[in-house]
């Protein structure tokens, strides 16, 4: 099929090719079955965030642009007053930040974190995230309240999926539960939040892989 490929080649490519789409079947299954989800719990309470950009006050439900139920909030393990957030949640944003304007055709997506707005902002600027929408949840106790903090304070990267009902209800429709899953051979990285992140879907087609102790950093 290809210029000079052997047929020790072509045969191992046909299974690994039966494989992926077997793969893809399971994932459109399992993606199914999720929209499928009966309705989640009502939220403990509309929180109020502060803006990255001008330390605003602003309500969960506020996060809800009209006409777009559904929003996508992620948990970016950035404490306040530490040196530097996440490296693997930084890749990760830097990932989703270019699609914001893809998101918004359909949906709410923004990124909270107990950093304060000030520190959010710079980081932000770093990155060139200008297009994200960072909310501050410093001083609520959304984090903890939803498992995206430790009891001794340490973050954790969640992803929540919360749906607007027409009533106006806000309910927990989905999160990265993943995270907490307990198998043993994915213990030094639970890969809750991989099938959005392209870099290690990018790594996955090439012979070098992920590597064994391999992680971004933030250069």
């Amino acid at each position: 099929m290809w210029p000079n490929e052997t047929q020790t080649y072509r045969a191992a490519r046909d299974e690994l090719l039966a494989a992926e789409a077997a793969l893809r079947k399971q994932a459109e299954a399992v993606a199914e079955r999720r929209r499928n989800l009966p309705p989640g719990g009502e939220i403990k309470e509309d929180y109020v965030f502060q803006n990255a950009r001008d330390g605003s006050e602003v309500k969960l439900s506020q996060l809800f642009e009209p006409g777009k139920d559904v929003l996508c909030l992620y948990s970016f393990m950035y404490s306040p007053g530490a040196d530097s957030p996440c490296p693997m949640c930084t890749s990760l944003i830097d990932s989703l930040a270019g699609q914001t304007g893809q998101y918004a055709q359909r949906m709410n997506f923004a990124v909270v974190a107990k950093a304060t707005p000030e520190e959010l902002r710079q980081f932000a600027d770093s990155r060139d995230w200008n297009g994200l929408r960072l909310v501050s949840s410093n001083g609520t106790t959304y984090n903890a309240d939803y498992r995206s903090e430790t009891p001794d304070g340490a973050q954790l990267p969640i992803m929540h999926v919360w749906q607007r009902g027409e009533d106006g209800t806000i309910r927990l429709f989905w999160a990265s539960e993943l995270f907490f899953h307990d198998d043993p051979d994915w213990s030094a990285h639970p890969r809750h939040m991989d099938h959005v992140w392209p870099l290690w879907s990018m790594f996955d087609l090439t012979p070098i892989g992920r590597g064994e102790n391999w992680y971004p950093s933030l250069a």
